[in-house]
């Protein structure tokens, strides 16, 4: 929609600031244009009626341009070659790995000397956890920033950040960072100023005098840490006040009801593009927007927010695409791409993190149900965005798919979820998973799944007793595993050490920092003398390597699995029997994976019930070609066993 005042004022502004706009910046021009009805309509959504809202609008649109003349020329010519391809990170070709620098190999200088590593599996997409200063010890992991522009001594420099960049890009790889939006350390400059009494930093904050509203808050308000961090409110001694700390008392919630916050916040997110960020993590987005009464989580305005971001973004470094990690029930998720005439205008990704933990349900029941159940939301998925597609990340395993769905499948929703507590816990007996509750919650009786992807798939109790047939059977669950993620559409995401199957590392209850936070034991300390066991034939870490390697290779073979919308899920003939199709006009693959202890047997009828049946299937896992047989015969897959059949 085009609107002259606000058109012909920002034509003002980029004359100001001498923008080229019938040359070298026209295209930054353009896109400008076409973004500012939209910039200008969230803004005034969420701030028309803030004071000095007009003067504060045009401190935006200078943002955004001075972030555009900030950009380097290198990273302008990759925006157009990003364009030009339309939705880039939709390729099969992307494949990713998450990871702590510090305890995958020490600094960033040290990083950059593993790319061959990467490249050898098969990764070139890296996502670094936080690497900005936070304190020691106070740090949840890096996500207490107490300096956004600064890298922590502990990884290294700036420099060192910009040296790395350059050389994945010369080598076409990909970078992901995060911006944690939702709070700071207590320790951050504004947080300093506030705590000595500066009203316009508290502003930046939510500060209460005593605690009549920290109390009607805490009504409505979940406790995200009830074990480690009861309560949203932390008490200041320093300036006799109260603020809000929905997570941990040292991370202190921003105030995006003052739009000063969101235009500081922005420029951060211009200063992380202009490093060369290819894809930038949104932390804890579903937290951003409190209000009285409420639970503070999926509110309207914290999409309005990442609307404007996106639309902000757009204009001034539009090779920068968004991940919002939104961790909530699928129906929530799913806003996060954007609805109405911003669908797909929000975030370009999200963690599927539903279909992570419904992974972790098959694997403990080998029944499909439940999973099956929660497909028709996901699937809602719009065109143009794309999920991260994962088994393990750095956080605890969620199960928040919805009761309904548990009870679709025809369990009691209660018992369900006790049972996968105390299967992945080890308390069920006969169960090989070595994990962890987490954040477990008395009152509630939530709680989640800490553990690594091996320790959970049984490998850590089967090396303990030595048993070899446990040990191939585990490896066998981590490569399904996998696999079912790789292919079901979106960008894959290692997390560091599954490639060689580390287990459990309980080095972290000797850190004082980190030994209140069960989580550390699936985020290794990477030995590299055990790494190199995946250059040795027949050790564990070599067929785990070797599998993996084979699994992204295979995907980037394989054009159907970039992600086009367009999986398709099997009807489960057999209940133990995940499938789904990947297809295209030119290309047709049906994935199968069985989540059973015993063999599977799967109708060929699988296969023809979609239209146009195959008479012949070549496995691009065992190389096997199949004859399709008929309707009474079967495809029989072994005990998690799986193929990637094409025809």
């Amino acid at each position: 929609m085009y609107t002259f005042g606000v058109h012909e004022h920002i034509n003002a502004l980029l004359k100001e600031h001498q923008i080229d706009v019938g040359g070298k910046d026209n295209p930054f021009y353009t896109r400008f244009l076409a973004d500012t009805s939209a910039i200008f309509e969230l803004y005034l959504q969420l701030y028309e009626h803030y004071p000095a809202t007009e003067t504060l609008f045009d401190e935006l649109i200078t943002t955004i341009i001075k972030a555009y003349k900030q950009r380097p020329e290198v990273l302008k010519q990759r925006d157009i070659q990003k364009l030009e391809q339309e939705h880039w990170f939709l390729s099969n070709k992307i494949n990713g790995m998450s990871l702590y620098v510090d305890r995958f190999c020490g600094n960033i200088k040290t990083l950059e000397t593993k790319l061959d590593y990467f490249e050898n599996l098969g990764v070139n997409f890296l996502h670094l956890m936080p690497v900005f200063e936070s304190p020691a010890n106070e740090s949840d992991g890096g996500y207490a920033v107490s300096n956004f522009r600064k890298v922590d001594e502990r990884f290294g420099s700036l420099e060192d950040l910009l040296n790395l960049q350059e050389e994945m890009r010369k080598r076409n790889m990909y970078l992901m960072i995060d911006i944690v939006l939702n709070h700071t350390s207590h320790k951050h400059e504004w947080a300093l100023k506030a705590k000595a009494g500066e009203k316009k930093y508290q502003d930046y904050f939510y500060f209460y005098q005593d605690r009549s509203l920290p109390d009607q808050y805490d009504k409505t308000m979940p406790e995200i840490f009830p074990e480690s961090s009861p309560g949203s409110f932390t008490y200041i001694e320093e300036c006799n006040k109260w603020v809000m700390t929905v997570f941990h008392n040292y991370q202190w919630d921003l105030n995006y009801t003052n739009p000063v916050v969101f235009i500081e916040m922005l420029d951060n997110i211009f200063f992380y593009a202009n490093l060369g960020v290819d894809i930038l993590r949104i932390d804890a987005p579903a937290f951003i927007w409190k209000q009285l009464g409420t639970t503070c989580q999926n509110l309207p305005q914290a999409h309005t927010l990442l609307r404007l971001i996106k639309q902000c973004v757009q204009v001034a470094s539009p090779g920068m695409a968004l991940l919002g990690e939104a961790i909530v029930a699928p129906k929530e998720i799913m806003k996060y791409f954007g609805t109405d005439n911003y669908t797909a205008r929000e975030c370009d990704f999200a963690y599927n993190a539903t279909h992570m933990a419904l992974q972790w349900d098959m694997l403990a029941t080998g029944d499909t149900k439940v999973m099956l159940a929660a497909q028709h939301e996901l699937l809602q998925k719009p065109y143009g965005t794309s999920w991260i597609t994962y088994t393990r990340c750095h956080d605890d395993i969620g199960l928040g798919y919805d009761d309904n769905m548990i009870e679709q499948a025809g369990y009691n929703s209660y018992a369900h979820r006790k049972y996968l507590k105390e299967y992945y816990s080890g308390v069920h007996e006969g169960s090989p998973a070595v994990g962890a509750l987490f954040s477990s919650n008395p009152k509630t009786g939530d709680a989640r799944i800490s553990g690594s992807l091996a320790s959970l798939c049984g490998l850590e109790k089967a090396l303990n007793a030595k048993d070899q047939a446990a040990i191939d059977l585990s490896i066998q669950k981590i490569v399904m595993m996998q696999a079912h993620s790789f292919f079901l559409g979106g960008v894959p995401m290692l997390f560091y050490g599954d490639e060689v199957g580390y287990t459990n590392d309980y080095s972290y209850l000797q850190d004082e920092g980190k030994s209140y936070d069960n989580r550390w034991m699936h985020r290794p300390v990477i030995d590299w003398t055990k790494n190199k066991k995946a250059e040795q034939k027949g050790t564990v870490e070599e067929i785990v390597f070797s599998a993996t390697k084979k699994l992204l290779s295979i995907r980037g073979q394989l054009s159907v699995v970039a992600d086009r919308s367009n999986l398709i899920w099997l009807t489960p003939h057999n209940v133990h029997v995940a499938g789904y199709i990947r297809q295209t006009d030119e290309q047709r693959l049906f994935c199968v994976f069985n989540f059973s202890n015993a063999a599977a047997y799967l109708t060929w009828y699988a296969f023809k019930e979609k239209g146009n049946p195959p008479t012949s299937l070549v496995d691009h896992w065992s190389g096997k070609i199949y004859e399709v047989g008929q309707d009474h015969e079967f495809l029989v897959l072994p005990p998690y066993g799986f193929a990637l059949l094409e025809g």
